[in-house]
This record gives C-alpha cells, sequence and structure tokens, in this order.
C-alpha cells in the first residue's frame, strides 16, 4: 500500500499474530507490572482446576494437559490486577479529582491497586479515606431516603462473580427495583434478546468438543486475537486439521489471517505460521445482514437444482419437523434482487454463492461471530438471520454444529444466568420468594442506556456500579459525564481507578475489592467463587495471592455490607451467606432449578454445563420449535443520503481490554505508542483529496437527538489500511463522543457503536 510520508507510530507489523512477539509481550507485562518471582507461578496457576479464572475474555478451558493455559492477553489482564503498583489515600491527598481528570485513561490504571475505602471530599476535591462502616452507613441512608426505590441503578460488570452477581440482584430487588444497567446492554443483549426468539435460549449452543468434529466454521464480525485470544489455540486446530474457516470482517486483522502456537514447538523453532482463513470476505460495516441474506439466497437456490433428499439440499426433514416461518422466510429471499445484496454487502454475488456451496457441502457448520453483529440498528435481527442460516441445514443438536456468540468478559453470560436482568421474570420470581420469603417488584427496570438516560434526566438520583466503568463504556460521553455530577450518591466497587470514579456527584464512594487472583477468607475459611463461560461451562475460582491491601473486602462481602445497611429489617441472611459461600449457592440452586447440586458439582474438576434445550432439539419458544424469522430489507442501520458519507466502527486495539488500556501498542495492525488515529481504505482517502497521515475531523452524520445538541466532532489523524471501502474505524471509548446515547438497537438496547454514518474533512 503506497503511503506519501512516514507518520510516526505507524509502521508495518509482518509477523504473524501469537508466536514470539506474544511471548515478548507477555515478558513486557509482567517486567512491568509484577514482581518477577512471583509472576510465572501465577500465570501457571490460571485456568486450571485448583487455580483461577482468567479475569479477561470467556473463551472455554480446555482439557488442562497443557504447561499454561493463559494467553498472551490474559497475561496481560492478571499482571494488570496482580501489580506491584498501589494507590493509596497519600496518592489521593497529592492529586485533585480535577487534576486527575485530565490524567489518560492508561495512566489512571497503570498507578495500580487501591487499598483503602474512599469518599470524595468537596471541599478539598480530593478522595479521602472512610472506615468500612461508614461507607455503608453513609449507602445506607441514602438509598433509604430515596422517595422512590426506582431512583437507584445497580449497574454490574461482566468480571463480577456468580455469588456476588446473585446476591447484588437479591439486594436491589429487595430494596424494590428491577434496575439492572449491566455490560451485556453494551455488547450481546442482542444475542439474549434475539436467540430466544429462534431457538428458546439467549446462549450459544456449541461445545469446545464441537469443533474437534465441525467441517466448517463461519466467522462474522469478530477479531479473536485481541478479544479472545484463547480461541486461537482452537482455530489453529481446525485449520491444521483442513477444517475451511471464512471469515466475514471490514478489517483484515493479523490473527484471523496467520497466527503461530506459542506452545507449538515447531512452529516457534521455526518462526513458521498457521494461515486461519480459508477465505477472507471484507464486508463493508453494517453489510452483515446483507451477505447472510445472499448466503442463504444462493443456498435456496442450490438446493432448488438438487434431488429430493439429495446431499445438496437443504435439511427438509428438520425444517419441517423443528421450525416454523420457512415459506414466508424463502419468500423474502426470492424477492430480494442481488444487485440490492450487492450493494448493501459490498462483496459479489459470486463470492456468496461461493460460500453458499461451502455450507451445503459441510455436514456440521459452526457460525462465530462477535460485536460486529450485535452493535447494529438492527443487531437482534442480525443474530436471527445466523440462526437461520444454520436452521436451513439442521446445524443444530448434533456434534460439530450450532450457534457460537463470542462473549467478551469472563463472566458476563453467568451475570445473567443468576438474575442480571431488568426484565421480569416469573420463574425466577417465584424462586426467590421460595427462598428468601420477599416479592420482587413485577414492573420491567432499566437497562444501561435506559439508566443513564434517567441519571441524565434526574429520573435516578443514585448509582451502585458493582464493578466497570460505566459512563465511559457507553456513548455520549459529556451527557454521561453531566448526568453522574447531578447523583445524590454514586459507588464504585473496583480493583483500580478509572474515569467514572472521577465523575463525581454530592457524594462518591469508591470501595476497594479482591481481584479474581487474590485469597478470599471469610469465617468458615479460604472461599471460591464460581464463573460461566461463554459455552455454558460453570467452573469454581481460587485466588491464591495475598491480597493487596489488608483493607481489601470480597466483592460478595461488600455486597452483603451494603444490604445490610440498607436493609435493617432483610429477609436475607447476608452475614450467614457471607462467612461460606456454599451458602450463597444452596440458595442460587433454590432459586434457580438449573444450578442443582450446584456446590458438588462443581468440586469436579471443570464443573459443569448449564441445560441448554437445543442441543437436544428441544425449542423453548411459544410455539415449541425454533422459528425462521424475516429481516426486512438490507439495511442494517439508517441510511443517509449523501455521497460523501463513511460508516464508522468503534474497535478495541491488542493492547486493551473493554475500557481498561494496557498499553498504546496495536502492534497487529501497525500502531504503536499512539491512539489517535482513524483507519481507512487507501482509496475513500484519495476520494475525499486526503493523504495517509493527514489531520482530520470527523462528525457524525445523523441528525440531532435533541433540540440542545451540538454537532459531534473528534480529531484523528488518518492512516491508509487494508478495511473495506466506505467504512472507517477508530479506538472505543475515545470515539464513544461520535456516537449518540440513543443511537440503539430498539430491539435490545444495545448502542449501535459498530456503524455510524459519519463525515469526514482535512483539519484546518
Amino acid at each position: 500500500m503506497a503511503q506519501k510520508r512516514d507518520v510516526p507510530g505507524i509502521r508495518p507489523y509482518d509477523s504473524p499474530a501469537g508466536g514470539w512477539g506474544a511471548l515478548r509481550a507477555t515478558a513486557d507485562a509482567v517486567r512491568e507490572q509484577m514482581e518477577i518471582v512471583e509472576a510465572p507461578l501465577t500465570l501457571l496457576r490460571m485456568n486450571k482446576p485448583d487455580g483461577f479464572d482468567c479475569p479477561g475474555c470467556a473463551w472455554p478451558d480446555k482439557e488442562h494437559t497443557s504447561t499454561f493455559q493463559f494467553c498472551e492477553n490474559g497475561a496481560k489482564a492478571v499482571t494488570w490486577e496482580a501489580t506491584s503498583k498501589r494507590v493509596t489515600p497519600e496518592f489521593f491527598a497529592s492529586h485533585t479529582v480535577s487534576e486527575l481528570l485530565g490524567w489518560s485513561d492508561f495512566r489512571l490504571e497503570n498507578e495500580g491497586r487501591l487499598t483503602h475505602p474512599l469518599a470524595y471530599d468537596a471541599a478539598t476535591d480530593t478522595y479521602r479515606a472512610i472506615a468500612w462502616d461508614d461507607a455503608f452507613a453513609r449507602i445506607g441512608a441514602v438509598l433509604r431516603g430515596l422517595p422512590d426505590p426506582n431512583m437507584a441503578e445497580f449497574y454490574t460488570s461482566g468480571r463480577a462473580s456468580n455469588e456476588a452477581a446473585f446476591l447484588f440482584q437479591t439486594f436491589a430487588r429487595e430494596y424494590g427495583t428491577n434496575n439492572f444497567p449491566d455490560c451485556s446492554n453494551m455488547c450481546h443483549e442482542a444475542t439474549s434478546v434475539g436467540l430466544p426468539r429462534s431457538i428458546g435460549i439467549g446462549k450459544g449452543t456449541v461445545s469446545l468438543d464441537d469443533f474437534d468434529t465441525c467441517e466448517l466454521i463461519i466467522a462474522m464480525g469478530h477479531n479473536p486475537g485481541t478479544n479472545h485470544p484463547r480461541m486461537m489455540g482452537t482455530l489453529h486446530e481446525c485449520s491444521r486439521r483442513g477444517v475451511p474457516i471464512i471469515v466475514f470482517n471490514p478489517l483484515k486483522e493479523r490473527a484471523l489471517e496467520r497466527f503461530a502456537d506459542p506452545q507449538n514447538p515447531i512452529e516457534m523453532g521455526t518462526f513458521g505460521s498457521t494461515p486461519i482463513a480459508s477465505s477472507y470476505y471484507q464486508v463493508k460495516v453494517g453489510g452483515d445482514a446483507a451477505a447472510l441474506k445472499g448466503i442463504m439466497k444462493a443456498v435456496l437456490a442450490l438446493a432448488e437444482t438438487a434431488p429430493e433428499g439429495g446431499d445438496r439440499g437443504l435439511d427438509r426433514a428438520f425444517i419441517a419437523q423443528h421450525t416454523n416461518g420457512f415459506d414466508a422466510f424463502a419468500a423474502d429471499l426470492k424477492q430480494t434482487g442481488w444487485p440490492d445484496i450487492e450493494r448493501a454487502c459490498g462483496l459479489k454475488r459470486a463470492d456468496l454463492e461461493a460460500v453458499a456451496a461451502a455450507y451445503i457441502k459441510s455436514n456440521a457448520t459452526i457460525v462465530t461471530y462477535g460485536m460486529g453483529i450485535t452493535q447494529h440498528n438492527k443487531g437482534t435481527a442480525n443474530v436471527q438471520q445466523i440462526a437461520n442460516l444454520l436452521l436451513l441445514k439442521g446445524n443444530f443438536g448434533k456434534p460439530g454444529a450450532g450457534i457460537c456468540p463470542l462473549r467478551g468478559h469472563s463472566n458476563v453470560q453467568g451475570n445473567r444466568s443468576v438474575g442480571i436482568t431488568e426484565k421480569p421474570n416469573v420463574p425466577m420470581f417465584e424462586g426467590i420468594e421460595r427462598t428468601f420469603g420477599f416479592k420482587p417488584p413485577p414492573h420491567h427496570g432499566h437497562d444501561a442506556v435506559a439508566a443513564m438516560q434517567a441519571i441524565g434526566d434526574g429520573r435516578s438520583k443514585a448509582l451502585i456500579c458493582l464493578g466497570g466503568n460505566f459512563a465511559i463504556a457507553l456513548p455520549d460521553p459529556e451527557r454521561c459525564a453531566a448526568g453522574m455530577r447531578g447523583l445524590e450518591l454514586a459507588v464504585h466497587l473496583a480493583t483500580k481507578l478509572n474515569r467514572s470514579h472521577l465523575l463525581v456527584g454530592k457524594q462518591s464512594i469508591i470501595l476497594p475489592v479482591l481481584g479474581r487472583t487474590e485469597r478470599d477468607i471469610q469465617a468458615s475459611g479460604p472461599q471460591a467463587i464460581t464463573v460461566e463461560d461463554s459455552m455454558s461451562m460453570v467452573h469454581a475460582s481460587r485466588g491464591k495471592l495475598a491480597p493487596a491491601s489488608e483493607h481489601l473486602r470480597s466483592e460478595s462481602a461488600i455486597v452483603a455490607g451494603m444490604a445490610m445497611a440498607t436493609l435493617p429489617a432483610s429477609k436475607v441472611a447476608w452475614a450467614d451467606m457471607i462467612a461460606d459461600y456454599d451458602r450463597i449457592r444452596d440458595a442460587i440452586e433454590g432459586v434457580f432449578p438449573d444450578f442443582r447440586d450446584y456446590n458438588r458439582r462443581i468440586a469436579i474438576p471443570g464443573g459443569f454445563r448449564l441445560p441448554l434445550p437445543p442441543t437436544e432439539l428441544k425449542w423453548t419458544t411459544p410455539s415449541g420449535k425454533a422459528e425462521f424469522l424475516v429481516f426486512t430489507g438490507l439495511a442494517e442501520d439508517p441510511a443517509i443520503a449523501d455521497a460523501g458519507i463513511l460508516t464508522l466502527a468503534t474497535i478495541r486495539s491488542h493492547d486493551q481490554y473493554n475500557t481498561t488500556i494496557y498499553g498504546l501498542d496495536d502492534r497487529y495492525r501497525g500502531v504503536f505508542g499512539r491512539r489517535d488515529v482513524l483507519f481507512m481504505n487507501e482509496a475513500d482517502l484519495a476520494a475525499l483529496g486526503l493523504e495517509h497521515g493527514d489531520r482530520v475531523e470527523i462528525e457524525t452524520a445523523l441528525p440531532p437527538s435533541q433540540p440542545s445538541d451540538q454537532p459531534r466532532r473528534l480529531g484523528l489523524t488518518a492512516i491508509a489500511h487494508d478495511i473495506a471501502r466506505g467504512s472507517v474505524a477508530a479506538y472505543y471509548p475515545e470515539a464513544n463522543g461520535l456516537v449518540p446515547l440513543d443511537y440503539q438497537d430498539k430491539d435490545s438496547g444495545t448502542p449501535s457503536y459498530k456503524s455510524v454514518p459519519v463525515r469526514i474533512r482535512k483539519a484546518a
């Protein structure tokens, strides 16, 4: 790719994903954050039956036969948490909140672990240490003083354990609200909403074993080398046994091109690598639905030419016995024209027909997908099109086949399984009443966007955050910051300082928590917590390190402390459950029968799998069958009639996990020491009269969502990159200011971070 000039921090990276580059990055993370003597043993304990679960992604664990079960970004997550750096009360005495707001997100978290409970002091503009009992008393007083429990929001990060999340939802519901904004609202809520309508459950249906027998993998809208790196070992194995891996993604991502397994001595010794994608289609941002409809249209056309019952046809018996809605679905595909499909997705008809032929040839297909599918105005419908594709050949309920949503944080799926949801759920509510003796409120609560809208409007006055960086993870940071500053109370359970903690209201409190890597000792002795991975496996995690400070408490203990201070007449035996987490799990089992024999089953290495009815060809939909659901038209997002508009997707760098910035490099994309870049197709640069390295201004091309809205603009450096024509990309969360808070999938509430129409001009 021709480049006019050298741009500081932009240079080619020619090595494969993984390999020696990953080992060097791991060593650098250890050297920067941890004691060298302690680090190796800590990393070797990660993802082992007697160790702790990775605090990063939710990809499941293999059989524990290899020396190590961690990846580069998992090592970064652990060293980031197990760092020897500390943020003490003396640090806050030396730095005002106003000063800290001027620091970068990377610098804030890189200062280290929080050591004491803290409360904001407006007179000095600093956080000051506070006793635990005083913190709980302040929280309880404000919550009891609110005129309506629905004026409080209870936010959950996907990093929280099953035990902590269960206690959190129990606390909030006994308090009187179903306001549960959580991180899944910003990523895979489209899965949680869309799949139950299609197949009866809002989770993936594959197991890790299915990848051993699949005959085809279609990977859509995800970058596993950065966002779920342990998946690369699985894709590496599949590629080496000859499984076609067909990729749809706007950007060429190195890990989907070639990967060197750090545990493969031949590849490491020869500096070799394995190709991952057998075919790589650079679909336009927002073009996945059109691509899927094109593939399915081609499948139907090929099936029509096959003899009845022929192996090139559909699974007609499966469709007849197990599905509804096929005729309407097929009719919609037939009337959708190829020129429209090609224009919407940016791919050729012949490409989509080739994918259809590969799909028909395969007897067992897995489709994996990420937020490139879900974070659109029609993200829920996008997910349902993937289910439609799999239903055509009966790719459920058999080995090597199924749908595989790639969850982000390590327990985001588990949080939902133990009750973190704003939606009324009759069986769950009956279980709560049966177990604890109180009736939860019957009304629908707030998701993440609705919660911030209520905070901004002054309808909600208290926010309790079980981890996370709520205000920075959401779109529209200015609106979020203004809302946060109007709160009566903000409480943050956290391991490290982040920007949301600095958006202080009348009372702001930070409560430091034990990390996943640290020992949790309660009255009955050392405790284990549990998590659920992307494939519905529930297993135990046991921290081994000494806590970063003697003043830390576990998330579960802090939730119980807040509950006891807020609800003096509570019917829940909070103290008894904290004394022994087995009692929390007994209560979870009482509310959710799927967790039967919970404590016995987590004692088994590897844990147990929660029920997934579609794997048994059982469909818990109203009709009792899987549903073909029609995607009307081809557009995933609102069309704007302006030839000069490009479509922006926000993305994460390789030195990043959600809003946590581990460093300023994104080496697989050739970016080093900076994050202020806009990835552009070289032809789009030329069409706009721009050159590689030009400073540009990006402006959102959406109409104002409120009359008072100012234009949304961001200045970045444009760099030529291998990305689909008409598509551009910038880093999250820096580009969140270009996304309006209410620009979302109305079905799921998920913000449309991955498809924002923008205008780009050279900066003055």
